[in-house]
C-alpha cells in the first residue's frame, strides 16, 4: 500500500488552479494511482447544482507513468457557470476492477467584480453601544420602550431567572447603562491605539431594547446614543484617525414597539398592526391581523419581516434615499448583515448593489455561522459567497475550531477546518473573513477558555454571580494570549468584542454585555492586544499574504504568511507537554517579534521546541 493518495483536492499536482475558481476557468485534473493497480481509465463525473444537477461526463485519458504512479488528467471547463459543482472519480481496469473515489465540492464564483480589500486587513474591533463608555447619565423619558437606566456603571445587567409570578408579563433589556456616541468619541484615541482599524457597532438606530436588535426607526439613531449628526461627525473624527466605520443592519424584522409595526402605539401614526391601510400593512406576514403574525424564532417582540413587499425594499435598498444608501452617505463605509442566511438571496443582491451604487469600496459583510458556501436555509442552497452578496462572513467556523484546540483539540484539526473554509471559499471571501474569539451572543472568551464551558448545567442565577478562581483567570489569560497571536496573524479581519482586550468575564447575554470597566483593565493583557493590533497593522505580510503551514502535531499548530519577500511565522503550544515544532524557512535566522529573540534555521528550517502553554510569532531575518 501507498500513503500517496490518488487524488488530493488540496494539493496543485492534482487540481488546479487550488480551490475556489472564478467563472469561465478551466479547472485541471489528475489522478495518481499506483502503476501495479492496473487501471486503463478514468472518468470525471460533474453535477452543477444550480443547474438542475447537471451532470458532465469528462473523460480521462492515460498522460504518463511517474515514479511507480499512472497518471490520468482531464479538464472541465466552468463556462458561465456560478454555482456549486460535485464531482468524483471512476477508475476502471481491464479486468472489470471498478473504483468509485470520494465525493469533492468546487465553487465556481463571479469573479467579474472588484471586491474591496480593506475590510480583511485591519483590527475591527465590534461595540455594544450602550456599554462601552458614557459622558453623562441620560434621562430616558418620553423615549420608546419604558427605559430605565443605571446610576452605576459597575451594576449588573438585569436578566430573567424565571421566577417571577405566575402571569405576570416579564421585559427584559430595557435596563440601559447610557454609553452613547459622544462616549465612543471620547475613546477614540484609544481605539486606535489598540491598531483599529474597523469599528463595527452592534444597532445604533431608535430601538426600545439595550440591544437595539428590535429596530423602532431606521431614520434615526437612538436619543440616548445622540443624534444623526454626532454619528456623521463620529464617523468623521474615526476617518481622521484611519478607522471606517460598520453598521448593523436588522433587516429581517423589526420591533414590536416601532414606528412600523406600532404594536404598543408609541408612534402617532398607524402602523401594521392598528390599520389595514397603513403603509407599512404589507411589511408584514400576517396570519391573522393584528394578532397573529410571522415572528424572527417565535419572539413576538420580534415581528418578521415580509422581504418581498416592494414598499419594503424601496425602504432599505431600492431607493436613492434607502437606508442602506443614506446611512452611507451619513458617514459609514459598510455593513453587517443580521442574520443574512434568513434574507432572500435576492434581497441581499439588493443590499449589495445599493451599498456599491453609494459607495464604491463599501463592504458587506453577513451574519452566517456555517461554511457560508454550503449553508442552507429555508430549503434554498444560498449564494452569499458567489459573487455579488456579501463581501466576506463572520468566522464562526474560525471560532469554534480555535477554541477546540486551545482547550486541548489538536493542531492538526484547526488546520483541517481551515483548509476546508480556504478550499470553499473564494479567496476574496477567506481573506475579509469576520475572525472573532467572542461576540455579543457568545459567552465571554476569557470565561469560556478558564472555566472551560458555558456552564449550562448550573442556573442562570448561579451564571450571573460566579467569579472565576484564580487558577481558572490565570489559564484563561493564558489561553487567551495564545489564541490572540493566532487571531491577529491569520487571514482575515482580527475582531475583537469591546472589553476582551481588557479581561472582562461572564457567561451568556446579558452576562457577557457588561459595561466596560474603564480604570479596571488587565493592563498586561492589554498591552499584549496592542502590541498585537500594532503589528497586524503595519506587517503587510500579516495584513494579505499567502497562508501556508508549518508542522500540526499533538496540542500545536504552526503556520506562515508570505508576501514577496517578507515572512512571518506564527507557532503556537496549547498543551501542558513540550511540543516541536518545524517550520519550512528560507532566511538564515528568524526574530521573535514580541520578545525580540533570535532563533537560527538549519537546514531550511526552524524547529522550536516550545514550552507548554506558549507560542512565538517569528520574522524572517537576515543578519550579515
Amino acid at each position: 500500500m501507498s500513503d500517496t493518495p490518488i487524488y488530493n483536492s488540496r494539493d496543485r499536482k492534482y487540481k488546479t488552479p487550488y480551490g475556489a475558481v472564478p467563472s469561465g476557468t478551466t479547472v485541471k485534473f489528475t489522478l495518481r494511482p499506483l502503476r501495479t493497480e492496473g487501471f486503463s481509465r478514468a472518468t470525471l463525473l460533474a453535477w452543477f447544482e444550480f443547474q438542475g444537477n447537471r451532470l458532465v461526463t469528462v473523460p480521462m485519458p492515460w498522460t504518463a507513468s511517474e515514479g511507480g504512479y499512472d497518471l490520468f488528467t482531464g479538464t472541465l471547463d466552468t463556462a458561465d457557470y456560478v454555482g456549486l459543482v460535485w464531482y468524483r472519480f471512476r477508475l476502471e481496469g481491464l479486468n472489470g476492477k471498478f473504483v468509485e473515489l470520494d465525493t469533492h465540492q468546487l465553487t465556481v464564483y463571479d469573479g467579474g467584480e472588484q471586491v474591496p480589500d480593506w475590510f480583511g486587513q485591519g483590527m475591527c474591533y465590534q461595540i455594544f453601544p450602550d456599554r462601552f463608555y458614557r459622558t453623562e447619565i441620560p434621562d430616558p423619558t418620553g423615549m420608546v420602550g419604558g427605559r430605565t437606566v443605571h446610576q452605576s456603571w459597575d451594576d449588573a445587567p438585569e436578566y430573567d431567572n424565571g421566577r417571577h409570578p405566575a402571569g405576570e408579563p416579564v421585559v427584559t433589556n430595557r435596563d440601559f447603562f447610557g454609553g452613547s456616541l459622544q462616549g465612543v468619541a471620547a475613546k477614540l484615541d484609544y481605539i486606535a491605539s489598540l491598531g483599529v482599524e474597523t469599528i463595527y457597532f452592534c444597532p445604533v438606530f431608535e430601538a426600545p431594547e439595550n440591544h437595539r436588535y428590535g429596530t423602532a426607526d431606521y431614520t434615526k439613531i437612538d436619543p440616548m446614543l445622540g443624534t444623526n449628526e454626532e454619528f456623521s461627525a463620529l464617523c468623521e473624527a474615526a476617518h481622521r484617525r484611519g478607522i471606517r466605520v460598520i453598521l448593523d443592519g436588522v433587516f429581517n424584522h423589526t420591533g414590536y414597539t416601532s414606528r412600523y409595526f406600532n404594536g404598543d402605539g408609541y408612534y402617532p401614526e398607524p402602523g401594521a398592526a392598528q390599520s389595514q391601510d397603513s403603509p407599512y400593512y404589507d411589511w408584514f406576514d400576517w396570519k391573522h391581523w393584528p394578532d397573529d403574525y410571522d415572528s424572527w424564532w417565535g419572539v413576538r417582540t420580534l415581528p418578521a419581516v415580509n422581504e418581498n413587499s416592494q414598499g419594503y425594499r424601496n425602504f432599505i435598498f431600492a431607493g436613492e434615499d434607502s437606508i442602506v444608501r443614506r446611512w452611507l452617505r451619513a458617514g459609514a463605509d459598510g455593513w453587517r448583515l443580521d442574520v443574512a442566511d434568513e434574507l432572500p438571496d435576492d434581497f441581499v443582491e439588493g443590499i449589495h448593489a445599493a451599498a456599491r451604487a453609494e459607495k464604491p469600496d463599501a463592504a458587506v459583510i453577513g451574519e452566517v455561522w456555517e461554511d457560508g458556501t454550503t449553508k442552507v436555509a429555508y430549503g434554498v442552497r444560498r449564494r452569499h459567497l458567489l459573487g455579488k452578496h456579501l463581501d466576506g462572513l463572520m468566522n464562526y467556523p474560525f471560532r469554534t475550531a480555535l477554541i477546540n484546540f486551545l482547550l486541548g483539540g489538536p493542531g492538526a484539526a484547526f488546520r483541517d477546518e481551515m483548509e476546508t473554509l480556504r478550499e470553499n471559499y473564494p479567496p476574496f471571501a477567506f481573506y475579509s473573513a469576520m475572525n472573532a474569539l467572542g461576540t455579543h451572543d457568545t459567552l465571554r472568551i476569557l470565561t469560556y477558555l478558564g472555566v472551560g464551558s458555558d456552564m449550562g448545567q448550573q442556573t442562570k442565577d448561579w451564571r450571573a454571580s460566579y467569579v472565576m478562581t484564580e487558577e481558572q483567570l490565570q489559564r484563561g489569560t493564558a489561553l487567551l494570549k495564545l489564541g490572540a497571536m493566532v487571531l491577529f496573524t491569520f487571514p482575515g479581519a482580527p475582531t475583537v468584542y469591546y472589553g476582551d482586550e481588557a479581561g472582562m468575564t461572564g457567561f451568556e447575554d446579558p452576562f457577557n454585555r457588561r459595561p466596560y470597566p474603564w480604570g479596571k483593565e488587565d493592563k498586561a493583557l492589554l498591552q499584549w492586544y496592542r502590541t498585537l493590533g500594532n503589528l497586524r497593522k503595519t506587517a503587510p505580510a500579516l495584513r494579505q499574504g499567502e497562508l501556508s503551514w508549518g508542522s500540526c502535531t499533538g496540542h500545536s499548530l504552526s503556520f506562515l504568511r508570505t508576501r514577496e519577500r517578507e515572512v512571518y511565522a506564527t507557532a503556537v503550544n496549547a498543551g501542558n507537554a513540550v511540543e516541536e515544532v518545524t517550520i519550512p524557512w528560507g532566511s538564515s535566522f528568524a526574530v521573535d517579534v514580541v520578545r525580540g529573540t533570535v532563533v537560527q534555521a538549519q537546514q531550511g528550517a526552524l524547529r522550536l521546541l516550545l514550552p507548554p502553554m506558549s507560542g512565538v510569532i517569528l520574522k524572517a531575518v537576515s543578519i550579515s
